[in-house]
């Protein structure tokens, strides 16, 4: 198999291909390893590098597949984790010169999950500073571009993960999800992206975000996404808000037809601006999988959206408060939209504080209650397609000093709520820039997300490869 093709290859086939014993761990992440040597100076994916450790996780994942007793299920799968996770000699920067001497003495749960399933470990991937924004930039290791086309955004703060895995960085790459930021940098790069249901993989230790982030898988196909769910997924005593591992497979039951009666789309959720081409792409995308689901596809405006833009800013800002301790010290090198979401943050009373909470927790009775009558709820996954880094906003729209918000509507609603929801890749604009669909399930139904977006792969598939970063030169340099 030549190289080109191992950098694309999935999980799934590089499995087979190991137990065939056609391809070796070591044959495919030498092959990754000069890719990303050779284009990740300009896509810049990468806070954390590591071939060393790479080669040594493939030796010995070819030991053991040479053994013939494997019972690892990701053994010699190469894998890229997020750099807001704790990992031992890779401890995590979080995009921000804050962290500077952070040290750690274990892995974080998912990433331990990740290591004893056999993976080959390349390194952590980028991140906004503490996860904060949308955009692919943090003052630690600045910008990290959109593979699609350069200085462009790769969305939000499991960037890096999203440009590696568009760039053929390898299969499996794991993001972190607080207000889209696994879906966002899947629709912006083209690939799969799984938000779980809230609890279903251990985050430790647990965010200080009221129980919205989460951890989930960052892939170019569906059945990877499902293979790496069964390794990441189940409770963890590190973190006390996790649910039990599923009694099934999700890859095993990933071919099953869904029992689905009705899905509903929503073009707005009733207040949301969404520019007119992803609108098109997203109405079509969402046709063809009822089409393909034979069944019932209602057009819907939700009486809880509008109810969510207020409830998301004032929490956010709140939230990032956690941060006020380091502007003493280090308010001049941190991102100054982040700043600015703590200074307002500051201001909110408590009283303000609970009063956003209890009217969250209406909000999120009401979405769950909205499930009662619908099985999936289809929406665009971002209102906008990549823009120039590093704006917060696309010049076309309305400016703020933080509130990227504003364009990612569709996300943190099912955040709030804890729901499953997924971005897969839609199509193309005619700039070339590519859309995602959102698939939002009911809370704990990771299932029937996944197998929606594989029957949707199935007839949609989206084999388009980005070329932009193999055109840049490997010196370049980016701020």
């Amino acid at each position: 198999m030549k190289d080109q093709d191992l950098l694309y290859t999935s999980a799934v086939d590089l499995l087979i291909a190991y137990r065939n014993r056609k391809i070796s761990p070591v044959e495919v992440t030498k092959a990754i390893l000069n890719h990303i040597e050779e284009t990740n100076p300009a896509l810049n994916a990468f806070a954390q590098f590591a071939p060393e450790r790479a080669l040594a996780d493939a030796r010995n994942a070819e030991v053991l597949w040479g053994t013939g007793d494997v019972d690892k299920p990701l053994l010699g799968v190469p894998v890229t984790i997020k750099d807001t996770v704790a990992m031992r000699g890779m401890p995590p920067r979080s995009g921000s010169n804050t962290t500077a001497g952070a040290k750690v003495t274990r892995d974080a749960p998912v990433a331990q999950r990740l290591v004893n399933s056999g993976t080959v470990v390349l390194g952590k991937t980028t991140t906004s500073e503490y996860g904060w924004s949308g955009v692919s930039w943090c003052p630690q290791t600045g910008k990290t571009h959109n593979p699609w086309q350069l200085e462009m955004n790769a969305g939000a703060s499991s960037a890096g993960a999203g440009a590696a895995a568009a760039a053929g960085y390898g299969p499996l790459h794991q993001g972190g999800d607080g207000a889209g930021s696994i879906r966002m940098p899947a629709h912006f790069c083209g690939i799969y992206g799984l938000k779980p249901t809230y609890g279903r993989v251990p985050i430790s230790p647990v965010a200080l975000s009221d129980l919205t982030a989460t951890v989930g898988p960052m892939t170019r196909s569906v059945a990877d996404a499902a293979l790496m769910l069964d390794v990441m997924a189940g409770d963890h005593p590190a973190d006390f808000t996790t649910l039990p591992k599923p009694q099934y497979s999700y890859y095993e039951r990933l071919g099953e037809r869904p029992s689905i009666r009705r899905i509903a789309y929503s073009a707005d959720l009733g207040h949301a601006r969404v520019d007119p081409e992803v609108a098109e792409i997203s109405m079509a995308a969402a046709q063809d999988l009822a089409k393909e689901l034979d069944c019932e596809l209602q057009m819907v405006t939700p009486d809880w959206g509008p109810k969510g833009p207020d409830i998301e800013r004032l929490l956010w800002a709140a939230h990032m408060t956690r941060a006020e301790p380091n502007l003493a010290k280090w308010e001049s090198q941190m991102d100054p939209g982040l700043v600015a979401c703590i200074k307002d943050g500051i201001g909110i009373t408590m009283s303000q504080y609970m009063a956003g909470k209890a009217r969250k927790y209406e909000y999120v009775t009401e979405i769950h209650r909205w499930f009662e009558d619908y099985d999936l709820l289809l929406t665009p996954a971002v209102s906008v397609t990549a823009f120039p880094l590093p704006d917060l906003m696309p010049q076309d729209w309305p400016q703020h000093n933080w509130d990227w918000l504003q364009w990612a509507e569709f996300s943190y609603p099912f955040n709030l709520s804890g729901s499953p929801a997924a971005s897969i890749p839609a199509g193309l604009t005619k700039a070339g820039l590519p859309v995602g669909l959102q698939i939002v399930g009911r809370r704990m139904d990771e299932l029937t997300v996944l197998q929606a977006s594989a029957r949707f792969e199935n007839i949609r598939p989206f084999t388009t490869r980005p070329t932009a970063y193999l055109s840049a030169r490997k010196e370049a340099q980016h701020a």
